[in-house]
């Protein structure tokens, strides 16, 4: 072959490369890079808060969607909170004009850790339908809006449909069954619900009654964020929290809360931010825990007091 041609289809092999890799996503991004990357093709931002919040300034070019009205989470056998059909979320996908090839940014309010937290339950949502390419945009809105200076748009956002095909990845997700096959072995068990419910003292009312699994270690969600906002801790910083409290950062791990909401919280730090590959969450959480037969032969159901 021709050494000009050689070099040219390199040229192009590299080009295209360079193209498909300069948006490959880091589980956490920054305001500076959203600026940055603010309008160009391939990039899906999502804001999350509320509507009139939304309408009233975001980042230049996000669509919105709504954690509640839009069904991210459903009810199951009586159990809020649960992953909807893939048909329900690839409708809430496509009307975002969100493909396959996105790359996805979530962007929260940041005013809280439990706002942070619907987050990271639809980035792990996107995680389990197979869709790599998406980010978090640390410190949420609530940053962004700190300098003055950062780009504004008003108004609503209606993006083309797109396509968006499903490619489940179940190994993110804990079951019933995993949950019972977990108690009494080798799998770290992290409970991101506040003390007082992992104590006992409290419960949730979608809880029906008092206590955590046996064995599991309490990591508070509210714990992984900077005083209770918007911004994650340091690597470092959640490594000594898990010190703190005897929890290993490798091997399996079942992250799990009331409904799935503050353990989504704890499996991002988890399996995204200190990379324990092995690390699910467990969608139902205590909320369905509560509900199963302590009859059955399958299921172990005793709650441990402390």
């Amino acid at each position: 072959m021709n050494t000009k041609i050689v070099h040219f289809v390199a040229f192009v092999l590299i080009g295209l490369w360079a193209s498909h890799t300069a948006y490959a996503a880091t589980p956490l991004v920054d305001i500076d890079w959203v600026k940055a990357n603010s309008g160009k093709e391939g990039i899906v931002f999502v804001d999350l808060r509320s509507t009139p919040a939304y309408l009233n300034g975001h980042v230049p070019g996000a669509v919105h969607a709504k954690y509640h009205k839009d069904n991210w989470r459903v009810k199951v056998n009586g159990v809020k909170g649960m992953l909807p059909s893939a048909e329900h979320l690839t409708k809430l996908i496509t009307r975002l004009g969100i493909s396959n090839d996105s790359h996805v940014v979530l962007i929260h309010a940041g005013s809280s850790a439990a706002e942070t937290g619907i987050a990271t339950r639809i980035y792990w949502t996107f995680k389990v339908l197979g869709h790599e390419n998406i980010s978090i945009m640390n410190g949420g809105m609530r940053a962004y809006m700190k300098d003055k200076s950062n780009p504004l748009e008003k108004g609503m956002v209606t993006p083309a449909i797109s396509s968006f095909t499903v490619k489940m990845n179940r190994s993110l997700l804990a079951t019933d069954e995993d949950v019972a096959k977990a108690l009494g072995s080798n799998v770290t068990l992290l409970d991101s619900r506040p003390t007082d419910q992992h104590l006992g003292i409290n419960k949730s009312g979608s809880v029906t009654r008092h206590g955590t699994l046996p064995g599991a270690i309490s990591i508070p969600g509210r714990w992984l964020t900077v005083n209770d906002k918007g911004t994650f801790r340091d690597a470092k910083t959640i490594a000594r929290i898990y010190a703190a409290r005897n929890a290993a950062t490798s091997g399996d791990a079942i992250v799990f809360c009331n409904t799935g909401h503050w353990a989504s919280l704890g499996w991002f730090i988890d399996h995204e931010l200190l990379g324990n590959t092995k690390s699910k969450m467990y969608d139902g959480s205590m909320a369905a825990w509560s509900r199963l037969d302590p009859k059955t032969h399958k299921m172990v159901v005793r709650l441990n007091v402390e």
